[in-house]
Parts: C-alpha cells; structure tokens; sequence
C-alpha cells in the first residue's frame, strides 16, 4: 500500500475518533446537559446519551438535579440585644432550571453559599437572644423565604435553610446557668409556700370540726399515742386529764368519806 493512502486512512481514523469523542455523551439519571452552540444556548438535553455536533462547534456543561445540602460558615452574629454569638446552620437546595443555574449565574453553589452567610448574619441580628433559642422554628421559616426570593431567579429551590448550633460565649453560659438555677428556686419556694397554704386551710378545718365535739379530741389523741407506741424504743408520757379523775376527787371529799 502506498504511503500517501496509508497516512490517509490515518488522518480519516483520528477524524472519526475525534468525532465521536466531541458529539457522544452520556449523563446519569441526576445529571442534564447545557448545550452552547457557537457560544448561544440552545437547549438543555439529558439523561442517557447525548449527541452533539462534533469539532466542537457545540459544547456542554453538566448539573446535577440531586438535593444538596452545604454546611454554612460559622458567623459571627450580634444580636439585637448586643449579645454576641457564634451561628452556623444548614442549607439544603436543588437545581429545578439547569439552563438559568448555567446562565445566570457564575458558579451558583458558591453565590448561594455567600448569600447564606449573609443572610444569616442579618436575619438573625434582628432577633433577641430568647428568641435565638426558643423560637428557632420561626427564624428558620424567615430564613429559607429570605434566601429563596433571592436564589429563585437562578434556578434553584431552596428547600430549607435550618440554624445548627448556636455557641454562647463562656461568660454568658454562666450568667444563663445562674439565671436558670434561681427560676427553679423561686418555683421551689413558691410550690412550697402553696403546700403550707393549703396544709394551715385543711388544719384549720380540722380545728373547728374538733372544737364542735370535744370527745374526738380525746380520739385523736388517743390515736396519737397508738402511732407513736408503734416505736418500741418510745417513752410515751400520757398526760390524764382532770375531768376523769373529778369524779374520784368529789368523792373523797364527801361527807361519807369523812365519816369512814
């Protein structure tokens, strides 16, 4: 064979190599294509295999359709009552328009994560420390709203945007601890003074249905000493009282006594 045809057949396989090489793509189910033509969009195209012209003249940038979920950077925030704290939180987002995430924006996952960031340090320093704490469920919902009006023209659906960990400065953890031991003391000191209400209302009750029979005192009493005997080791000092022994007393100074 001749040269001249050898380098021939050469050049024709490297063209065709080529070829195939820039026109066959194949993108995962998660995956879609943004073809440019000559540097214009022209549609997006995807999953399973893609053909393009070849040489180049059309070029493709792949996005993934997949959830993502970014750790935002730690902020430093100031509260609205000049506490500072330390946030991060939790942004989870996806790619619902691939052509708009190509097109309108330069790298999309790093301008939401700066968006994020700001966001965060804004939002929340409107907010007091109370309500940093315990109402997180709300600050989250204004936070995903205000992050998803501003990634919505982009093409991406911000689906929640969740405050991690809040980190309180040492001092602050103190003064908190000491705030919260001193709430449940006075709890204590309020349940127990109830109690000593409602005990001195059920004595005095008791007190006044006593006074109305005066044999019940005697039982009560009686009862007392039973309770207390129970205890082997007890020295009961029962005390007689003079109406019993009245009848004894009248009878030794009697007339009739005398006389015996």
């Amino acid at each position: 064979m001749p040269q001249g045809i050898e380098s021939y057949h050469v050049a024709i396989a490297i063209a065709v190599i080529i070829m195939i090489a820039t026109s066959i793509r194949i993108l995962k189910e998660y995956e879609r294509a943004v073809i440019f033509r000559l540097g214009r969009f022209i549609n997006t195209r995807g999953p399973g295999l893609v053909l393009m012209i070849p040489f180049w003249i059309e070029r493709m940038q792949r996005v993934s359709l997949r959830v993502i979920v970014n750790d935002v950077t730690p902020q430093d925030v100031i509260t609205k009552d000049n506490v500072s704290v330390n946030v991060n939180a939790v942004l989870t987002f996806r790619v619902t328009e691939p052509d708009k995430a190509v097109i309108e924006v330069e790298d999309f996952g790093f301008a939401i994560s700066q968006i994020a960031q700001t966001t965060l340090r804004s939002a929340l320093g409107r907010a007091e420390l109370d309500d940093l704490l315990s109402e997180r469920e709300k600050l989250n919902q204004d936070l995903g709203e205000i992050i998803k009006k501003q990634c919505e023209p982009w093409g991406v659906e911000v689906q929640s945007m969740e405050i991690k960990h809040v980190d309180l400065p040492v001092d602050m953890q103190r003064l908190m601890a000491k705030q919260a031991e001193a709430e449940r003391e006075r709890r204590a000191k309020v349940v127990h003074a109830e109690g000593e209400f409602e005990a001195a209302e059920v004595l005095t009750d008791a007190a006044e249905i006593l006074s109305k029979t005066p044999t019940a005192v005697q039982l009560r009493f009686l009862q007392a000493l039973v309770e207390v005997s129970a205890e082997k080791n007890s020295t009961v000092i029962f005390p007689i009282p003079i109406d019993l022994l009245t009848p004894f007393i009248q009878q030794q100074d009697s007339p009739t006594a005398e006389k015996e």
